[in-house]
């Protein structure tokens, strides 16, 4: 068993923090809000500094060529009710950097976070990575300081590596956009600046059952930590946890317990009682690659059908899916103190969820392989439901995404999960998804449509792993199962 997997699970069921209790951290926090002033308002694209249409495309850019722009995409595809769209997208070819510095205290795995100001941030400051930067940010094109320690990610000697893998973000808004995402574990004094504080991996997941808490970005990097692969009934708490004291571990006789908790442990740990294989859940994926046609082409801006463009904002002509505003932001704690940019508004909440159901005695999620006009390669895995709700009101019910009325007409009793989570405030404003994990029962049938296969959490865990898998929206969900 590989140690790294040892020390994430002891840090999964530890909430003993001397240096940040739980019940201190909301405190913590709202004092971090107060001791900075932050303040971002909506305004005209041409008050814009740096940021201008170009003549020839229409394209929103930034003078530097570098950050982002906002450029069109023409796209076919034989996936859906529609079969051909225009749209704007958001073009970022930089790979960032979204890191967490790591330190064993005690025995005890904690993780660096910061209370980080976004512009597109509902509740302004979140608690993000230790690290979140595009290449243009820590290479300080814009002429500000360098982000806080950046320099244990470029110059990684003497430290040790827990995760490290390019993952995608958001296929329906960025042009095939991916971020490295790296776990880095440190042995040297680290000063904690202000901003920041330590937390072990069971209080993350706590938190992360808070409404609009903790980041889109911190959340995806939560998600690719591996567990364990051990068979579930070959574990017990008196040798599992044997290295470490476990007074300062919260109910580590969940092992042996019959609640939901034990249901994700199991199937976060668990490689034998799986619905199917690895090679079978390959076969699948490959298959829908193959069936599944997606023709994209970037377009200027300006000859995106249906979509408008005025003074302060590029939009649908229905008024639905999303629009593209600008805003003015000052920051004190920022390595710039004031910028302007474009992002992008969602004109509705979308729902983000998981249907789970026990299947050979191990919790099973259904999972969605989903064309998106930005992906890498065609497919990626994607809850159960993953859709803005307002843009299919109007719609046919056979035209509406699967399992969406399922989900919308729900009894109390089956949800296990229920939050508003953000998406990333740096390119999103004020967007919000409901996060939802639902069980369902024997009378909810195993057999699915075609594009949806049933997978235990140990399997999506070892996905996420390799690039261009897992998407996103199924990782951030993910990132909320803990087991205390």
């Amino acid at each position: 068993m590989d140690s790294k997997e040892i020390n994430f699970i002891i840090s999964a069921f530890t909430e003993y923090n001397p240096f940040m209790k739980t019940e201190d951290f909301m405190e913590w926090f709202a004092g971090r809000k107060e001791a900075h002033k932050f303040k971002i308002e909506l305004i005209p694209f041409n008050e814009m500094r740096e940021w201008s249409f170009e003549h020839s495309t229409g394209n929103l850019v930034h003078s530097s060529g570098k950050f982002f722009s906002i450029e069109g995409i023409w796209v076919e595809t034989n996936a859906g009710p529609v079969s051909t769209w225009s749209q704007p997208i958001i073009n970022q070819p930089e790979i960032g950097i979204l890191g967490f510095l790591t330190k064993r205290i005690d025995g005890i795995l904690y993780f660096l976070m910061q209370a980080k100001m976004e512009p597109g941030n509902i509740n302004t400051v979140q608690l993000a990575p230790t690290l979140q930067a595009t290449r243009s940010n820590y290479s300080c094109v814009h002429k500000g300081k360098k982000p806080h320690y950046i320099e244990y990610f470029l110059e990684k000697s003497g430290s040790k590596i827990l995760v490290d893998t390019l993952q995608s973000e958001q296929g329906a808004r960025f042009l095939k956009k991916r971020n490295r995402n790296i776990i880095i574990e440190t042995s040297k004094n680290i000063e904690v600046l202000e901003d920041y504080c330590w937390l072990t991996l069971g209080q993350l997941h706590k938190l992360c059952q808070h409404d609009n808490l903790i980041n889109m970005d911190a959340r995806t990097v939560l998600a690719c930590i591996p567990f364990m692969t051990y068979r579930i009934s070959g574990i017990r708490a008196d040798n599992l946890f044997e290295t470490i004291d476990k007074r300062k571990m919260v109910n580590v006789d969940i092992l042996d317990s019959d609640t939901f908790k034990s249901q994700v442990l199991s199937s976060a740990l668990d490689t034998e009682r799986h619905l199917k294989t690895s090679d079978e859940i390959i076969s699948w994926f490959t298959e829908l690659k193959i069936r599944y046609e997606l023709e994209v082409e970037r377009i200027p801006l300006k000859y995106v059908k249906n979509w408008q463009c005025s003074d302060n904002e590029i939009f649908h002509d229905e008024g639905k899916y999303f629009s593209v505003i600008a805003v003015s932001v000052e920051a004190d704690n920022r390595e710039i103190s004031s910028w302007t940019q474009p992002l992008v508004k969602s004109q509705d909440t979308g729902i983000v969820a998981f249907i789970m159901k026990t299947i050979n005695g191990v919790l099973h999620f259904l999972i969605q392989a989903k064309v998106e006009p930005g992906n890498f390669d065609v497919i990626e895995m994607a809850p159960t439901v993953q859709c803005i709700t307002g843009s299919y009101k109007q719609d046919k019910p056979l035209d509406r995404p699967p399992f969406l009325d399922f989900i919308l007409n729900l009894p109390p009793d089956q949800m296990r999960l229920s939050t508003l989570q953000s998406e990333e405030g740096g390119r999103f404003f004020r967007e919000n998804n409901q996060n939802m994990l639902i069980e369902v029962g024997d009378d909810f049938q195993v057999d699915v449509p075609d594009n949806y296969i049933w997978m235990t959490m140990n399997q999506i865990k070892r996905f996420i792993k390799y690039n261009n898998f897992v998407n996103v929206e199924a990782r951030c969900l993910m990132s909320s199962l803990g087991f205390i």
